[in-house]
């Protein structure tokens, strides 16, 4: 019981999985805490104008919780202040040296202004930004004999920030590249269960009347389409969910794994057609119920729907495995080698081709992520593949992990 206790209330701070169920409190907690640190840092810096620390930090950690994304912005607003300072040391130059009028220093001020602001639309984004923002806090008080000091202080404490709001995201991270493993590899066993679901669905209706039978008592045995279970809709709706929450994570994970973020978009298509195949062969489903299908071909739809659901199954676990394990090629049935399905009803015909289709986009999606497997299983942190491995060993089987 103690035991229970205890592993409850550390593993938010040890497994990184339970650290994503409590994500928003645990991202409260290092916000607070980086907040707390700033506020040291002003103290014993003594800095003129140390609130932008703090302000610095809030701008940084406010509404990002991954370490890819406030890297990213961390670097990005770095860069940006220094960037802002170097500019602004060369209008201070130019005002103390070249002893022009103000409205020339002014005229200047404006065009690189105009410059940065080209570029940050053009290219550099928020470093174009911060460095016009840096530049414009140093230089705007052109002809005052403390000319430059106060924007100069401002941009220091915000280099203090942004080295305080990276020093905290080591406290507790938080992945981007784990949560994209995590979500999809949720989605490829949901997507396999619901598949399986949707095979279920059709042989509960196998139990076909004779064409023949039917014709001869049309009220006694009228055709008509079987409902889908709602369980699967509504499966396919959390799928649906799982998906959307995946976006947000794609360039967090490009910065931190080193996948180019062109890849992890292809993936990100590649796993949005599976599920909109799969949605496809729920609708098709119902229409099945009462056409006829030779045994032969019976045989090729069950072959198709244990070799498919079995072929999720295997990449989900390889995703969230903590093991350098490799993604196996998907199954290489082939309709064409069923010569007899051309002669199946339109319906069947049709169910047939998207099962193929499926079959192709699961191979699409193996190879996506063996290809960029070497990347993303590092940007997941030793610490994370020797606490799984351990955990695994103890437990005597593959973890469990569902979002």
């Amino acid at each position: 019981m103690k035991s229970t206790l205890y592993q409850r209330i550390t593993a938010p701070f040890v497994e990184p999985y339970v650290r994503y169920q409590h994500a928003d409190i645990l991202h409260a907690i290092r916000l607070g805490t980086a907040v707390i640190l700033a506020l040291l840092v002003n103290k014993i810096t003594n800095l003129p104008h140390g609130e932008w620390t703090t302000i610095t930090v809030f701008i940084i950690l406010g509404l990002l919780q991954y370490q890819g994304a406030i890297y990213t912005k961390a670097k990005e607003r770095v860069i940006g202040t220094l960037l802002g300072i170097g500019t602004a040391l060369g209008v201070l130059w130019f005002n103390q040296n070249a002893g022009a009028w103000l409205w020339v220093d002014y005229a200047l001020i404006g065009l690189l202004s105009g410059i940065i602001g080209y570029l940050a639309v053009r290219q550099l984004g928020y470093t174009g930004l911060l460095t016009g923002i840096t530049m414009l806090m140093i230089v705007s008080d052109l002809g005052n004999n403390s000319i430059g000091q106060d924007g100069i202080y401002r941009a220091l404490n915000i280099l203090l920030g942004t080295g305080v709001s990276v020093a905290v995201t080591l406290i507790l991270p938080l992945k981007s590249t784990l949560m994209w493993r995590f979500l999809l590899s949720s989605n490829l066993d949901a997507c396999s269960s619901l598949y399986a679901g949707v095979g279920h669905h059709i042989d509960a209706t196998d139990g076909v009347v004779d064409d023949s039978v039917q014709k001869l008592n049309p009220v006694a045995f009228p055709v008509k389409e079987v409902p889908v279970d709602r369980a699967l809709v509504t499966a396919l709706q959390q799928i649906n969910k799982r998906l959307l929450a995946v976006r947000p994570h794609i360039a967090a994970t490009a910065s931190e794994s080193g996948i180019e973020k062109e890849t992890l978009e292809t993936i990100q298509r590649t796993h949005r057609n599976i599920i909109g195949t799969i949605d496809l062969l729920l609708s098709a489903a119902p229409r099945l119920a009462n056409i006829e299908i030779d045994e032969e071909n019976h045989v090729l739809l069950v072959h198709y729907q244990h070799e498919l659901t079995q072929a999720m199954q295997h990449m989900a676990a390889v995703l969230r495995s903590p093991s350098d394990e490799i993604f196996r090629p998907i199954t290489r049935i082939a309709v064409s080698e069923y010569p007899s399905v051309q002669h199946l009803a339109f319906e069947w015909q049709g169910y047939f081709w998207l099962t193929q289709t499926l079959q192709t986009q699961l191979q699409q999606l193996s190879d996506l992520l063996q290809t960029s497997k070497p990347h993303w299983f590092a940007a997941s942190g030793l610490g994370y593949q020797r606490r799984e491995q351990r955990r695994m060993k103890e437990q005597g089987g593959e973890t469990d992990l569902h979002l």
